[in-house]
């Protein structure tokens, strides 16, 4: 398995950070995702990375030790979970977003490796924390 992590720091409670991935659609846009399809706990990205479009469809999953969490029901990942984690701080809170994954090469092939995933990923989670930081903050 490969795993991609990042950790930011936000100016809010944590309530007030975990109240964010309630809206699935806008958390996952703020990602730089090309299209976000939401049917209750499952829901489809679409992204271009490279010459190639990537199609995921996820599914929410309850993890006792995160604020929100989804793993892949179908796409280029032989397994694939994504966790977003809370903790508190005394101005604010933390979050760790830690995506764990194992590519499918048969159907990845030579298109992607695990480092293009790996820079995509960092890619996506900083574009949500940005976001993140933006919903928090207005």
């Amino acid at each position: 398995m490969e795993t991609v992590t990042l950790t930011r720091a936000f100016d809010a409670p944590t309530a007030t950070v975990s109240e964010q991935f309630e809206d699935v659609e806008s958390f996952m846009l703020g990602a730089g995702f090309d299209a976000v399809d939401v049917d209750g706990d499952t829901f489809t990205i679409e992204n271009g990375v490279g010459i190639a479009t990537i199609e995921l469809t996820l599914q929410v999953v309850d993890d006792p030790e995160s604020a929100f969490a989804y793993e892949q029901v179908d796409g280029i990942f032989e397994e694939m979970l994504t966790t977003y984690a809370i903790a508190p701080l005394e101005d604010g809170c933390e979050v760790t977003a830690r995506t764990e994954f194992a590519l499918d090469v048969a159907l990845v092939g030579g298109l992607m490796d695990a480092t293009v995933i790996k820079r995509q990923r960092r890619k996506e989670l900083n574009a949500q924390f940005d976001w993140l930081e933006s919903a928090v903050s207005s």
